[in-house]
C-alpha cells in the first residue's frame, strides 16, 4: 500500500511570499473558460493583481498560451471549437513550459465533456487539476455529481485525489468546506471560506484561474494551488462580514481580493 501523504508541508509565510510574487509580477493568464463566468473570472484576476486574457479561439489559443504565464482550461460550457482551442492551448503551453490548470466542470455527469477531460488528463500534463469532490471522483472512475453540483464532500475524494496526483504527476485540488490539495506526497487542508461562495456563479472557476496565475510565478504547483485557494477563501471570509447576500458578496469578494495583503493572508489562513 502506498504511504499516506504528509500534512506538514506548507507554512503561512510561503502563502504570503506567493501572494507578494503574484502582485510583483502581475502574470498574464490565458483563460479558456465557460461563457457563464468569463466576466467574473477576468475581474477576479484583475482584483488579485493579474492580467487576464480570455483567448479561447482555435486560431490563437496555441500561440497565446506560449506567451502566457499560466493557462486555465475550464470545461464549463464546451463547444466543438472551444474543445479544439483547449487542445491547442495545451500544446502551446506544454511546448513553452507554461503551467496549465484543468478544471473538469461536471465531469462524470455528461459523457462528452468527461471524455475531453480524460483525454487532456491522459495525454498531457496539467500542473493542477481542480474540481469538487464528485468531479475528482469521476476522473478516478467514479460517478459524477448533480450537474455542476457535487454530491460528495471534499474529504470523500482525498484518496482519489492522491491516486490521480501520483498517476499523472500533478497536483489535485478538491474544493469543499475544507479544501484538500495534494501532490500525492503532501496534503494541504484549508478551512477558510464561507457558504456564500456556493451562491455566486463562477467562484470555483475563478479559483482555477488564480491557480494558473500562482503556478506561473511560484514554480511549485502545490503551493500555487494552495495559495490560490487561500487567497479566495480568506477573501470570502472578509467579504461575508460586509455583505447582505449573494449580490453584495460577489462585489465584496472582488474588493477583498484586491485589498488582501500578504501579511493578512498569512495571519488569517486556517490550515486544518
Amino acid at each position: 500500500m502506498s504511504p499516506s501523504p504528509s500534512f506538514d508541508s506548507l507554512q503561512p509565510r510561503q502563502f504570503a511570499d506567493a501572494l507578494h510574487a503574484l502582485r510583483e509580477r502581475a502574470p498574464l493568464v490565458q483563460c479558456l473558460t465557460n461563457i457563464v463566468v468569463a466576466n467574473f473570472t477576468a475581474n477576479a484576476l484583475l482584483a488579485a493583481g493579474c492580467a487576464p486574457a480570455m483567448v479561447d479561439n482555435a486560431r490563437e489559443a496555441e500561440g497565446f498560451a506560449a506567451i502566457s504565464a499560466g493557462v486555465l482550461v475550464n470545461l464549463g460550457t464546451p463547444y466543438e471549437e472551444t474543445a479544439q482551442a483547449m487542445r491547442a492551448a495545451v500544446r502551446g503551453a506544454e511546448g513553452a513550459g507554461v503551467p496549465w490548470v484543468l478544471d473538469p466542470v461536471a465531469a462524470g455527469a455528461v459523457p462528452w465533456r468527461t471524455s475531453i477531460a480524460l483525454e487532456l488528463l491522459g495525454a498531457h500534463h496539467p500542473a493542477v487539476v481542480r474540481g469538487n469532490g464528485s468531479e475528482i471522483l469521476a476522473l478516478a472512475g467514479g460517478q459524477g455529481g448533480k450537474g455542476v453540483e457535487s454530491t460528495a464532500a471534499a474529504d470523500q475524494a482525498v484518496d482519489a485525489a492522491v491516486m490521480l496526483a501520483r498517476t499523472h504527476a500533478c497536483v489535485v485540488a478538491v474544493s469543499g468546506a475544507v479544501d484538500q490539495i495534494t501532490d500525492g506526497q503532501r496534503l494541504v487542508r484549508i478551512a477558510n471560506g464561507h457558504p456564500l461562495l456556493t451562491r455566486v456563479t463562477g467562484a470555483g472557476c475563478a479559483l482555477g484561474a488564480l491557480m494558473a496565475a500562482f503556478a506561473g510565478v511560484t514554480g511549485d504547483a502545490l503551493l500555487a494551488a494552495a495559495a490560490a485557494t487561500a487567497l479566495l477563501t480568506v477573501a470570502a471570509d472578509g467579504a461575508a462580514q460586509s455583505s447582505h447576500g449573494p449580490g453584495s458578496f460577489a462585489v465584496a469578494l472582488l474588493d477583498e481580493l484586491h485589498a488582501l495583503t500578504p501579511e493578512a493572508l498569512a495571519a488569517r489562513l486556517k490550515l486544518a
